[in-house]
Order: C-alpha cells, then structure tokens, then sequence
C-alpha cells in the first residue's frame, strides 16, 4: 500500500496537482480544531464545518482528547497562538468514537498477543508510565470534550482572551452538537 501512496505522490508533484493547495503557514480564520483521528472526519470535518485548506491549524489524535497539561497537544497549541496567530480552539470529539471504552488491561494484552515483552512494560511501569490513565478510553464523548476544553481553559501558558469552546460531531451527518460554548 506504501508502494502505491508513494507512486501517487510522484506523479502529484510531476503534474503539478499542489498548485490548488497553496497557502502560508498562518491559518486565514485564527482557529484551531483539535479532534479525533477517525477516519470518518478526514473529509466529513472540514466539509461539514466549510472550511478548506489554509483555514485552521487542525490536530488529530485519538479521541481528540487532551491527556496532558504538557503534552504535544498543548505544545501545538501553545505554538499556534504564540507563533501562528491563533485566537480560538474548538475542542471536536465525534459520536461512536472508537477510543470510547477503550480499556488499558484490554490494550496490553493485545500488545503482550502481538509479541511486546512483559518486561518492557513492567519498565515502562516503573520508569513512572501509568499505563491504566495513557491508554484508558473515556465513557462519555461530552464529558472528554468538556475535561478537555477546562484543562485549556485553565492552563497557565494560555491567554484568557483565547476563545476555547466545545463540540461533538455526528460521525454521520457532521451536524455539531455545542457541548461548551
């Protein structure tokens, strides 16, 4: 599949395809989206909110959730504010979200089923990695999205004069719900 992607890619540049795609690194509407990595939201997000490439920072990973104060969400998003012009995030979770219910006992042993040693992750375990509270789903999609946008909100790096709201997507009709405005 690699093969393929890289094939595509060649022929791209050849043909000169990205000249529709220009745009600066500045984003036109001074918004960032974090939200989830599905699959589902790689066209249905942007269409379904009318924006096009050039628009936002987006930041995808899973389950669109903040998990940590210092962690690389915050970074770009410190990044986008400080660097990139950034005035507003919006915090996108989406429904049927397949972080939801994610069980960390669950999550390591399927890693331990596809050859990780119980070593390694007793390691990582002892170097301070709370394995129960990294790969712990959520219950509640409006909940993350909510623990989400008060851990912005509350963040000590981020100005107050930055609009911080929260949503969920319908991962079927892009229709958002404001769970935080």
């Amino acid at each position: 599949m690699i093969d393929e992607i890289l094939k595509y890619n060649k022929e791209f540049v050849e043909n000169k395809k990205y000249e529709q795609y220009r745009t600066s690194k500045y984003p036109d509407k001074k918004i960032a989206i974090i939200t989830c990595m599905d699959t589902r939201l790689t066209e249905l997000l942007p269409a379904a909110l009318g924006i096009k490439n050039g628009d936002v920072k987006m930041i995808k990973n899973a389950g669109g959730v903040i998990s940590h104060m210092f962690g690389s969400v915050v970074r770009s998003i410190l990044v986008g504010i400080f660097e990139l012009g950034i005035e507003e995030v919006m915090v996108i979770g989406h429904t049927d979200c397949g972080v939801q219910h994610i069980n960390s006992d669950m999550m390591i042993e399927q890693m331990k089923q596809r050859g990780i040693d119980e070593d390694k992750i007793e390691l990582i375990r002892h170097c301070g990695v709370d394995f129960d509270t990294w790969l712990e789903g959520f219950d509640c999609v409006e909940t993350s999205v909510q623990d989400s946008v008060e851990l912005l909100r509350k963040h000590p790096l981020i100005p107050k004069d930055v609009k911080i709201s929260g949503y969920v997507m319908d991962s079927l009709t892009g229709e958002l719900s404001i769970v935080v405005p």
